[in-house]
């Protein structure tokens, strides 16, 4: 039996889904239904009245069309299609009176609001308010929240949508916001006066419909007609969030996210969100020269010259860091290996196996998540390592799947039976079948990391592999590894030539030269600095964890003489006498794409044939997660203050106080 119904909607006769709700109806016409609490991603509040309509037969008073479903509709009276109507005398009439109502209590802020010129409330009272106020009375006002660093609250200016209490509940999976008090004395509190605990807070910024809940950081520092706007990928952690860089000058003021329902839906992490005042500090802006201990800066020329005067002749190794666009890496492999050296990108000594695509990188797309009836997380804590992807797992929990953790027992913000925490609990698991399975990084840096990732294709063939670093599926995919992995590479090296990598320590004894865009810790071991763009400085290619390539624009550029990074390599090929063979973005991607075909489609999860692993002996060792600091994985997030304040205050909040 069809479950499609017919309506009529202001004349036009529509074919929808009898479980959508009238809102969804009109969207499906065309029509725009003004909204407030109404958010296709979190339950119907039915609470702001602002999306009135008239049901014609129905009662004699508007409806509210987030509430209401196609199927409760009557048809008429010859069994003629139900009518609705969105622009009628009564709903025009109802809209009025439910902005005066809204309008009542709201202060005059808008020259001083951060909202202004993006607020939701603005538009509609243009758009179906009136032009005078009936009241009189004193405006009632509330006490403002202090929900932690990120977030200023205005909130004598919330009109109750319940919009934040709905997402921290329901996606970020705490229970600190709500609503207390009945009419006039309503008001959005948090329990006991607490701070938000939850690393997708910054979501709820966005969410607002007006400036109740607004950015700390970015607070009086721009409004939104100033800021030119860029379309690019985050590189924070590996899910490839797709977000939009807001730029003022050369400054970024802000990064917002932007919708793709198959990767963060429209949610990303604060750490996406707030990490922009790391573009700004620490940044390596002029070549830099080690003599007699100390670095001095130094020229373009003198410095190319001195790195390739370095590199020749000697035994050469590369390695790949965690923000390198593909692009950057292509270069460099191409570069070193025309040199007779080695590169690698598996830094943090993953055991990923070279070649076999299904196995680092899985057969499954994240958007397969939402109906999965079963998972398995091993050594995995996706809270930390892709908060939204957490989000994800939280939302088929909420809808009836079942979670098994194999690994350190942590706070996911749901429930999830807990195997155990070593390879033994692993070797026990028995899985149902269709069930998904999520390996983390932190299961494959030990020694039997093959054998681990071997008994998880064993479990299921539906295989995601949850990496960390932005970089590494795509530096897998162009082949920027080496047999043996990172002591294989750096074994023997005369030259370690670092692009960005700065979470390994290299020893002493080879000369370092270091690209990358923050004076971190790669920066302080080098002898020769070659200063680079970060990921908002140039244009790339970054494939995610599901291995989906996307593209990440420019929306800034470099400070000082730093360059994009492939640009460098190029520069430095033609000092070293082995010019590599092309002269623009354009020549590079056209090389990349002859060599490795599917990296051309940009936004498509590229489909892997399983491949099985040889099953080898598990070890006995507990599974340690692969992130110790959630706010602190790369050289721009430990630039940042607010990062480093936000990491003070989660160390602060795990240690146990005396009465607990």
């Amino acid at each position: 039996m069809s479950n499609l119904k017919k309506i009529i909607i202001d004349g036009a006769e529509v074919e929808v889904d009898g479980a959508m709700t009238l809102i969804q109806a009109c969207e499906v016409a065309g029509i725009e239904v003004p909204r407030f609490c109404y958010h296709e991603r979190l339950s119907i509040a039915g609470n702001c009245r602002m999306c009135l309509v008239e049901v014609v037969g129905g009662p004699p008073k508007p409806a509210a069309s987030c509430a209401m479903q196609v199927r409760d509709l009557r048809p008429g009276p010859n069994g003629e299609p139900p009518v609705v109507k969105t622009n009628s005398p009564m709903v025009k009439k109802a809209r009025e009176g439910v902005m005066e109502f809204l309008l009542i209590n709201h202060p005059l802020d808008c020259p001083i609001c951060d909202q202004g010129g993006e607020c939701d409330l603005q538009d509609q009272a243009m758009a179906y308010g009136v032009d005078f106020s009936r009241y009189r009375e004193v405006k009632r006002a509330s006490d403002d929240l202090d929900l932690g660093p990120l977030v200023e609250t205005h909130m004598t200016r919330c009109i109750s949508c319940t919009r934040c209490v709905r997402f921290t509940t329901e996606v970020a999976g705490i229970t600190q916001m709500g609503q207390t008090g009945r009419g006039e004395d309503s008001e959005i509190t948090s329990y006991l006066g607490q701070t938000l605990n939850s690393n997708l807070q910054g979501n709820i910024i966005d969410l607002c419909p007006v400036g109740a809940l607004v950015s700390k950081p970015y607070a009086f520092t721009a409004r939104p007609w100033e800021l030119s706007k860029t379309e690019t990928i985050d590189v924070m952690d590996a899910l490839g969030s797709n977000i939009r860089v807001d730029t003022k000058g050369r400054e970024v003021m802000r990064i917002l996210p932007r919708n793709n329902d198959g990767v963060n839906e429209e949610w990303i992490s604060d750490k996406s969100r707030f990490v922009w005042d790391g573009l700004r500090r620490q940044r390596l802006d002029t070549p830099y020269i080690r003599e007699n201990g100390k670095l001095r800066k130094a020229s373009w020329p003198e410095a190319l010259a001195a790195a390739a005067g370095a590199m020749k002749g000697k035994k050469l190794a590369a390695l790949v860091g965690d923000l390198a666009p593909v692009e950057a890496v292509f270069a460099l492999k191409q570069l070193v290996q025309g040199l007779g050296g080695a590169i690698e990108c598996r830094t943090d000594n993953a055991r990923l196996p070279i070649g076999n695509r299904s196995a680092y990188v899985g057969t499954v797309a994240i958007e397969e998540i939402d109906s999965a009836k079963d998972i398995i997380l091993i050594g995995t804590n996706p809270r930390d390592e892709a908060p939204v992807l957490n989000a994800r797992i939280r939302k088929a929990w909420t809808r009836g799947a079942n979670i098994t953790l194999v690994g350190q027992a942590a706070d996911l913000s749901y429930d999830y039976t807990h195997a155990g925490t070593d390879r033994a609990a692993l070797a026990a698991l028995d899985a149902p079948e269709g069930a998904i399975v999520i390996v983390g990084q932190g299961a494959l840096r030990e020694a039997d990391g093959l054998a681990v990732l071997a008994a998880a294709q064993a479990l299921s063939p539906r295989l995601l592999v949850l990496h960390t670093a932005a970089a590494r599926v795509g530096a897998m995919d162009v082949g920027a590894v080496t047999e043996g992995g990172l002591l294989a590479a750096i074994d023997g090296a005369e030259v370690i030539f670092s692009l960005g990598a700065d979470e390994v320590d290299i020893a002493p004894g080879p000369v370092v030269i270091y690209q990358g865009s923050h004076g971190d810790r790669g920066a302080h071991r080098a002898d020769i600095i070659l200063p680079s763009a970060a990921y908002t400085e140039e244009n790339g290619l970054f494939v995610n964890t599901e291995g989906r390539p996307q593209l990440a624009l420019r929306a800034g550029f470099a400070p000082g003489e730093a360059k994009e990074n492939w640009a460098i390599l190029r520069a430095l090929s033609a000092e070293l006498g082995a010019t590599l063979p092309y002269d623009s973005l354009a020549q590079l991607r056209q090389a990349l794409v002859a060599e490795v075909p599917h990296l051309a489609q940009v936004d498509e999860v590229v489909e892997n044939t399983p491949q099985p692993l040889p099953t080898e002996p598990l070890g006995q060792a507990d599974f340690r997660p692969a992130i110790k600091d959630f706010y602190l994985t790369n050289p721009i997030a430990r630039a940042s203050q607010l990062m480093a304040e936000l990491s003070a205050g989660q160390k602060a909040r795990s240690l146990k106080v005396a009465a607990e």
